[in-house]
């Protein structure tokens, strides 16, 4: 297996993508993720599997951890010059596809998303248009094999598990496999070594995306798993101990949420945002705001927090 680390100047530090099954006639090629659709990454990737000798063109199967243009943008460029199967679950299947409207449905429910969470006009046409100047990142779509919790992938001499993991993505999943001995997962950004997940700004099409979170980061500590090849950086060696260690920060950031409904009431999303991370830009104005509101509608399904017209406030 190679660890290639791709340049990624937006998200949670460089991508990561895995290579197996290279020159091995018993295993395909695979790739866990591929980067986003640049020129300057695509070139990246390819000197990367070059120097390993590898082309585009002899990859088999790709697997995507979830949609998201820095993991799943240049399925279809590889796909194209190679055949290669694309697995993605079903939850992000038409995103990645680009099949129907699922692009501009997602955009809408972002726009009316920005629209509950608070965010004055000029913040939300902002966004809107950051997106939309960036939706080439999403690169060329890609014919999809859709996969479901539990489900297996071959990868010649061992098998990959499918763990449906959402919170961060409706689709998100592990690939979770014994290899040489250990139990270890390709797990996306399900939890990253550094940076928390954003919950509730990166994929708003996900109900209740805190307690759905939570529930996935008990499921990666049921794995017990050895180690753990996350979406962006290196290596996680104590995967259960960062599960329990984000799950504990969400926790410390939800009394921080309940402790700014108290101070600001009534508050928006927006205005609950601004005290936990202060000013915005980028992709940020989207995931800060997401994150407050994952948080807030944790508080009110807990009956610690009301929703007004007017915005939150203690229950």
């Amino acid at each position: 297996m190679h660890h290639i680390q791709l340049s990624n100047a937006a998200f949670e530090g460089r991508n990561s993508v895995y290579l197996l099954g290279d020159g091995d006639a018993a295993a395909p090629t695979t790739l866990v993720d591929t980067g986003v659709a640049t020129p300057d990454v695509e070139a990246e990737l390819r000197a990367a599997l070059d120097a390993r000798g590898v082309a585009f063109a002899d990859v088999d199967r790709v697997l995507l951890t979830h949609w998201h243009h820095d993991h799943a943008g240049l399925a279809g460029a590889v796909q194209n010059e190679s055949g290669a199967a694309v697995f993605v679950h079903e939850a992000d299947a038409d995103l990645v596809a680009q099949r129907g409207s699922a692009r501009e449905d997602l955009r809408d429910a972002q726009e009316a998303a920005l629209h509950d969470w608070g965010l004055p006009e000029k913040e939300r046409e902002g966004l809107l248009a950051f997106n939309d100047e960036h939706s080439d990142l999403a690169g060329e779509p890609a014919d999809v094999t859709e996969v479901s919790d539990g489900d297996t992938v071959a990868l010649g001499p061992f098998e990959a598990e499918v763990v449906h993991l959402p919170g961060h993505a409706a689709g998100l999943v592990a690939y979770a496999v014994e290899r040489e001995g250990r139990r270890e997962a390709f797990v996306g950004d399900a939890i990253l070594p550094k940076y928390t997940p954003n919950v509730g700004g990166a994929d708003v099409r996900v109900e209740r995306p805190l307690a759905r979170y939570l529930d996935s980061l008990e499921r990666v500590q049921s794995l017990n798993l050895d180690r753990a090849w996350p979406g962006h950086r290196g290596p996680i060696f104590a995967p259960s101990e960062r599960a329990r260690d984000i799950a504990a920060h969400h926790e410390e950031r939800t009394a921080r949420v309940e402790r700014a409904v108290t101070d600001l009431a009534p508050a928006t999303a927006w205005e609950v945002s601004a005290e936990l991370f202060g000013s915005l830009s980028g992709i940020h104005v989207l995931h800060g705001p997401g994150e407050a509101y994952a948080h807030l509608d944790h508080l009110v399904r807990e009956g610690a927090v009301e929703r007004t017209p007017d915005g939150y406030a203690p229950a």
